[in-house]
């Protein structure tokens, strides 16, 4: 079998922009999600109702191009599952390492070698949002490492009436682009910031 990480695009869609900005609908966990030149290259919407949370992501024309679904039933912290459409073999696994202090998601390859971790910047912040239901419009900050502990990029939310966060990446050494941006956008669209 080839291995998915050679790969430049999934499900045709290439994101291998050093930036893209992720806007949240008004009213339900709708996204769309821009390069840095401003064109849309992927949308996506949380499927209502179903036992297991779901975000298909469709390309600009409306096609699925890959689905993010939770292995578990109603799992708070725990393992979601990034597929190419039209196969059930997972490209990335995402887990969630949820505390009362920190958030924490390992993006790993499906043979389990962890490729990058995001990890919420401030504990008092993520403590008093889960605290008070107020603060939770405050924006998000997180960071995006290597298994090495090296920096290779960020998601931070912007103060706005609708939830935009800025997703930067830079050097991914080996790890291909593509596949650290969708596992990003995915992680941001299951946080529901």
């Amino acid at each position: 079998m080839e291995d998915p990480f050679q790969e430049r695009s999934i499900g045709g869609v290439v994101l291998d922009d050093d930036e893209y900005t992720v806007e949240q609908s008004y009213f339900r966990n709708k996204y769309k999600v821009y390069d840095s030149a401003g064109d849309l290259v992927l949308k996506s919407k949380q499927k209502m109702f179903k036992m297991k949370e779901e975000f298909p992501f469709y390309d600009a024309d409306g096609n699925v191009v890959f689905r993010v679904k939770a292995k578990n039933i109603l799992d708070v912290a725990g393992d979601y599952v990034l597929t190419e459409e039209g196969s059930d073999e997972p490209l990335l696994i995402l887990n969630k390492n949820f505390t009362f202090f920190h958030h924490r998601w390992t993006i790993k390859q499906p043979n389990g070698t962890e490729i990058a971790e995001v990890d919420s910047r401030s504990a008092v912040l993520e403590a008093l949002r889960s605290l008070i239901d107020f603060l939770s419009f405050l924006p998000h900050k997180y960071s995006i490492t290597s298994p090495d502990g090296d920096s290779i990029g960020e998601i931070e939310g912007h103060f706005s009436l609708r939830d935009r966060y800025d997703i930067r990446i830079h050097d991914t050494g080996s790890v291909p682009k593509t596949a650290l941006v969708a596992g990003a956008i995915a992680i941001d669209a299951l946080e529901g910031n």
